[in-house]
């Protein structure tokens, strides 16, 4: 198939993404989410044109965290802004409500513990604002969130290949059964560096942050790009039964060809809906739809023109050995 037979331009566009990717993260890296880092989280809404503006909101917020993040989005029908800032005593916290434009009484300092709830009832509103939540999370239920984020992420990929070995424990002709398994964990790495490499670059540009939404995301991804290239080389290990003295390349390739339609398919049905639930849904899960569309995206690409093509290659080089 000419997947395979032009698999040098594939290595090459894929090695672009994955150096690009690599050199943001590096230069800018991740803006972590206050799930990470803690902070106060703020969500007020407004009717609609009734919404002051982001700079009058911005400066008003300078006096208490200079990097305050105001983000607006819309919901229903109703303009919202989504605030992160640090954590705010119980007197900023007036601050932030006029500056938002809710008059609210306090009932609870966001300071009192690691996680606290100050949220108002959806009625407790001004002549323009609704608060919908005031949370807060400290910093050390921050860091025990990002150390289980980063285990949750070591655990699935140690999984994956204890499966991938066990699965083609039988294949070793002509490629040892191992060297699946370290053809799929290229293709992981692969398809989890470039939305993190997209990421640190809307981080850096439009403010984006990385919360446990967008480590649930990376594990979905991880969890359809196995899927993506098991349904391609087990493929290939049932056509090595019937291939005789068929060449590697020509079995690989046949086998391409076989899954092609199917993962294409599959993979847009899924993109569709998720690209329905980015434009129609919350403001809340967009960053978390938006990381699953590229993580999909690209593990259906690096399944076909990345994964198979480098069975071939290290057939090729085994060969030469």
């Amino acid at each position: 198939m000419w997947v395979v037979k032009h698999r040098a331009i594939f290595y090459t566009f894929s090695g672009l993404l994955v150096l690009a990717s690599l050199a943001s993260l590096i230069v800018w890296g991740l803006r972590p989410g206050i799930d990470f880092t803690g902070g106060t989280l703020v969500e007020a809404s407004y009717p609609a044109g009734a919404r002051p503006a982001v700079g009058q909101v911005t400066a008003a917020l300078q006096a208490i965290d200079a990097g305050a993040s105001v983000r607006p989005s819309s919901v229903d029908g109703q303009d919202e802004y989504i605030v992160r800032m640090k954590d705010v005593t119980l007197s900023e916290k007036q601050t932030v409500l006029a500056a938002l434009g809710v008059n609210i009484a306090a009932t609870t300092s966001p300071a009192a513990s690691p996680v606290a709830s100050a949220a108002a009832p959806a009625a407790a509103t001004t002549s323009a604002a609704t608060l919908k939540s005031f949370d807060s999370v400290g910093a050390v239920l921050g860091t025990e969130a990002l150390r289980k984020a980063i285990w949750s992420i070591v655990f699935v990929i140690l999984a994956i290949v204890i499966y991938i070995t066990f699965v083609f424990r039988k294949v070793s002709r002509p490629v040892a059964s191992w060297k699946y398994g370290m053809t799929v964990i290229t293709c992981l790495v692969h398809n989890i560096v470039i939305p993190l490499g997209l990421f640190a670059v809307l981080g850096h540009i439009l403010g984006y942050e990385v919360d446990t939404l967008f480590i649930t995301a990376l594990l979905v991804i991880l969890g359809f790009s196995v899927h993506d290239n098991i349904v391609v080389f087990d493929r290939v290990r049932e056509n090595l039964h019937s291939a005789g003295r068929e060449p590697f390349v020509e079995t690989v390739g046949k086998s391409v060809s076989q899954t092609f339609t199917r993962s294409i398919n599959t993979s847009l049905t899924t993109l569709l809906a998720l690209v329905v639930l980015y434009i129609l849904g919350g403001s809340a899960t967009q960053h978390f739809t938006l990381a699953l569309i590229v993580g999909i995206a690209v593990g259906t690409y690096s399944s076909i023109f990345v994964g198979s093509p480098l069975l071939v290659t290290l057939e090729k080089w085994q060969g030469k050995k």
